[in-house]
């Protein structure tokens, strides 16, 4: 059933007790009751991914622009895929955390049946273009697109199946839900991982200036190491380090060609849209 306004405004108010909520994962008794509430219990048919910005894959893409593929294709593909398409009036975390860097008209997409319980007041059913031209503003405006099966949105909204739920958000590093991932217990942390087939790394060059460290990563997987950046086993791939380096030292490698393809096929397996 879809959830009440009065609930939808509770969440906004709590917002700022993400941190500690999350923490909470890692006690013995309650944390096995939120895992199974909210994360599903288990990792195995879940995908969500941060997608690296386009604009930082395609800088390290020399050759032929006009057919290169790029990570927004997978939000594309699944916007043209889904039988229902519902665009939010708001995003309720940057409503929530009073963002002053990003539009808080920039709110999530979600896809597919279940999107018919969403509470009327949130936002509206949409065709493809006006869906693929928010998206488009949601990259221009350098947001991070978050996509694939999150069973917290199925839960504050009150939605069913959560199999039927694809979450399509633009994020920014300052208000992200996630930014709560490092405080989740440790087997919760994969719930979100970086795109496969794409690492971001630092390479020989960096100064250590440190922009690209402060308020930057949605994670904090970048850090100063003897004076140099250094990129942990955390990161996300979103991109948002390689667009502060001054001097342009850190990059986004494409691991495997047809990662656009595996994106798409580890999605499809995990959220029904049609």
């Amino acid at each position: 059933m879809a959830r009440p306004m009065w609930f939808v405004d509770l969440l906004k108010k709590s917002f700022g007790l993400r941190y500690a909520g999350a923490e909470m994962t890692k006690w013995p008794i309650l944390g096995r009751v939120m895992e199974r509430a909210l994360f599903n219990g288990h990792h195995g048919g879940d995908a969500l991914f941060y997608l690296p910005k386009d604009r930082v894959v395609i800088e390290e893409a020399i050759d032929d622009h006009e057919s290169l593929v790029v990570p927004s294709d997978v939000v594309v593909h699944f916007i043209k895929k889904a039988r229902y398409v519902y665009l939010m009036n708001d995003c309720i975390c940057r409503e929530a955390g009073d963002c002053q860097a990003f539009d808080h008209h920039i709110g999530c997409i979600f896809l597919g049946e279940a999107v018919l319980d969403i509470n009327p007041q949130l936002g509206r059913l949409v065709d493809v273009d006006t869906a693929l031209a928010h998206v488009e503003r949601a990259r221009e405006a350098g947001l991070v697109h978050l996509i694939g099966r999150d069973k917290i949105d199925a839960v504050w909204m009150g939605v069913k199946p959560y199999t039927k739920l694809m979450t399509i958000c633009n994020c920014c590093s300052c208000c992200c839900l996630f930014r709560f991932l490092p405080n989740l217990a440790p087997k919760l942390q994969k719930k979100i991982e970086r795109m496969p087939g794409v690492r971001v790394v630092v390479n020989e060059g960096c100064v250590g200036c440190g922009n690209c460290v402060e308020g930057v990563c949605f994670i904090d997987a970048i850090h100063l190491e003897n004076g140099k950046a250094h990129i942990s086993e955390d990161c996300r791939g979103c991109g948002n380090c390689i667009e502060t380096c001054p001097e342009g030292v850190i990059q986004a490698l494409i691991e495997r060609e047809d990662y656009i393809e595996n994106a798409i096929q580890r999605l499809t397996e995990a959220v029904d849209v049609e």
